[in-house]
């Protein structure tokens, strides 16, 4: 895999998504098809309501469509590449499910969260079953739990699915945190020579720089639950396949933090009756203490660019 190979990948994504997102913007705004904003979220978010969202379909459906043809052409079209898309559309699929309910019925809650939580448990038993036809060790080094396993990929799916998710609240701050993720991840694949995995990173990586334009403050279009819930998961996948599956810990620091902030809150609430917070995921904290939104995403960015740069020097110098 050259350097070419890469180039085009990024090119595919980004022309495919770029060309056709005012299309699809210009589609949800006919149909007044928009962004319901939560009744608890700051007070300026208002503003927001009615913005189109489920524009992960555009960048979803780029990342697919140049992920088969550029291993099509390069041969790498495995069972490994078929697990990653599975695990990108499975729950961006979801995701879209949630958004339409939101969107038909004019309200910001979709899915009953058991609902969610079983449709997330069974896209991950699905995964888990390629991902062992494929002869990934189920465990971790030297130690292998056998299907024992299985409920460490469900956990690591769905917990970081949810973690993409609850960090997407700002413009653009989640296009931008997964874009750095997924070049993490693609110098991953290309040093370990998987890839097959790198091409979907990079695919993806494509789809993002081609929504970025229009999901920056001011957003012209949000991501949706359908973007995040299937960035999250096929990060968690990622970082499966390469065997690397604690990297996304450092790599993803940005989810985890702002997931951490909604636990350690509502924790505390329910029990001292005190937040810690000004409120939760963190990113509205730092708002509500007077930052703008591109200063939460230039810090946030920043922060992700740093535990990227961290984990892969890591892996690489441990691997020499």
């Amino acid at each position: 895999m050259n350097f070419i190979t890469l180039i085009f990948t990024v090119i595919s994504g980004f022309v495919i998504t770029f060309a056709l997102m005012p299309s699809l913007i210009k589609y949800f705004r006919a149909k007044k098809e928009g962004q319901q904003i939560r009744d608890v979220g700051p007070t300026w978010h208002a503003k927001k309501a009615g913005t189109p969202t489920m524009g992960g379909l555009l960048f979803i459906l780029a990342a697919v469509i140049t992920a088969l043809w550029v291993s099509i052409w390069q041969g790498q079209l495995t069972g490994t590449m078929w697990a990653l898309l599975f695990s990108l559309v499975a729950y961006g699929l979801i995701g879209m499910w949630d958004d339409s309910i939101k969107i038909f019925h004019h309200q910001n809650e979709g899915f009953k969260p058991w609902q969610k939580a079983l449709a997330q448990v069974i896209a991950a038993m699905i995964f888990t079953v390629i991902y062992q036809h494929e002869g990934f060790q189920m465990g971790f080094g030297i130690f292998n739990f056998g299907w024992g396993f299985v409920l460490f990929i469900i956990f690591w799916m769905v917990g970081f699915s949810n973690a993409v998710n609850l960090s997407d609240g700002l413009d653009g701050l989640v296009t931008g945190l997964a874009t750095i993720s997924f070049v993490a991840y693609t110098v991953i694949a290309i040093y370990q020579h998987q890839y097959d995995v790198a091409i979907f990173c990079v695919a993806v990586i494509g789809g993002l720089i081609g929504f970025f334009p229009f999901n920056h403050k001011p957003a012209k279009i949000f991501m949706g639950d359908m973007g995040s819930l299937a960035l999250g998961g096929s990060l968690a996948a990622v970082s499966l396949v390469l065997t690397h599956e604690f990297s996304l810990l450092i790599i993803g620091i940005v989810y985890v933090i702002e997931t951490a902030s909604v636990i350690l809150q509502v924790a505390s609430f329910k029990l001292t009756g005190k937040r810690i917070f000004k409120m939760s995921p963190i990113h509205h904290h730092f708002e509500m203490s007077g930052w703008s939104e591109w200063k939460v995403d230039y810090v946030f960015w920043a922060v992700g660019a740093v535990g990227a740069i961290v984990s892969v020097v890591t892996i690489l110098l441990t691997n020499n």
